[in-house]
């Protein structure tokens, strides 16, 4: 999120690690907006933040010509900080998946083509897998999710952009152990597969979650054994811009 607090911080980090692939991660709720609040004021509350009420916020972007305006305003001024920060853009996400919304994927699509970023997050969750791991039942909201990343991904494919075949950390975000991770690795599908997780060397920071496990997320992805085990399946791990690139070749 290039309007954080923290944003800075962690561009200098990425210097430092040329071979860490970054990425932008949008927000159009729960943060602040890059611009003026006076310039996206149907976006935020009273206190300058992006509101929290992501129906109400879809519905104005969706029916409002002028709301339309400032959220892709918005959405360009992100795209602009991170260009600014000199990093290589190596792919597209949104907090709280709100890229899932028609028109603020109509934004990002423009906009991840302008600035060079050649692939975007489509938040397809295999629940198939899942199961094979952990029982679970059937979740409508799951579902419809679902739905709305298979025409997401088929809108970003027809625009040429990259977009993974399933993404893994929707339904234990916050809470991705080194169980829950092997069992991934384990049934891994065919195809460019995202694992996004949480890491994070405490839980006591503005805006953490509740009951996010940061600090077992970070344990699980530092552990040893579970290197390990990537090593052993002959995962090639990296950044979208190498699965774009082993995909082509």
């Amino acid at each position: 999120m290039v309007g954080a607090p923290a944003a800075a911080e962690a561009v200098e980090l990425a210097r430092r690690l040329p071979t860490l692939a970054v990425g932008l991660h949008l927000a159009l709720v729960d943060a602040e907006p890059v611009l003026p609040p006076s310039a996206v004021p149907d976006l935020v509350d009273e206190h300058g933040r992006f509101r929290t009420n992501m129906a109400l916020s879809g519905a104005t972007m969706f029916f409002l010509p002028h709301v339309r305006r400032q959220m892709r305003a918005e959405i360009r001024a992100q795209f602009e900080a991170f260009r600014a920060t000199g990093l290589k853009l190596d792919h597209v996400t949104a907090h709280k998946h709100f890229h899932l919304h028609p028109s603020i994927l109509s934004a990002v699509i423009e906009l991840a083509k302008e600035f060079g970023a050649p692939a975007v997050r489509a938040p397809l969750e295999l629940r198939s897998v899942l199961a094979q791991i952990e029982a679970a039942g059937p979740s409508l909201p799951a579902l419809a999710h679902a739905l709305f990343a298979r025409i997401q991904r088929s809108r970003l494919k027809r625009a040429g952009l990259a977009a993974p075949d399933q993404v893994f950390g929707l339904a234990w975000s916050g809470a991705m152990t080194e169980t829950r991770l092997q069992g991934l690795i384990a049934h891994l599908p065919e195809g460019i597969t995202e694992i996004y997780t949480h890491p994070a060397t405490s839980s006591r920071f503005a805006g953490s979650a509740p009951g996010y496990r940061y600090e077992d997320e970070l344990a699980a992805l530092t552990s040893p054994n579970f290197r390990g085990r990537v090593a052993a399946a002959g995962v090639a791990s990296g950044g979208f811009s190498d699965a774009v690139r082993f995909n082509r070749e």
